[in-house]
């Protein structure tokens, strides 16, 4: 299957849409957080699941560092077709 015809290409298509429809509706000059909780709200108008504020842990000279990084947001392709 090459690359085109992807099935994460539909999701990141559907995901990007949702993000710009968010900024379609409220605009430039907010701050992220604004952007963030209307983008996970338009991904539950959309049936997208995702997660929020994923902590992804780190070591730093043998210490877990729970916290290490944050990822904003993920979402999940599911099982049947999206529908744009």
């Amino acid at each position: 299957m090459g690359l085109i015809e992807h099935s994460t290409n539909q999701l990141s298509d559907v995901t990007i849409g949702a993000a710009i429809e968010v900024h379609r509706h409220l605009g430039p000059g907010l701050l992220e957080s604004s952007y963030h909780i209307c983008l996970c709200r338009e991904l539950e108008l959309r049936d997208i699941s995702y997660q929020s504020q994923v902590r992804l842990p780190i070591k730093h000279k043998g210490a877990r560092i729970e916290k290490g990084y944050v990822i904003d947001l993920t979402c999940v392709f599911k099982a049947y077709p999206l529908v744009c």
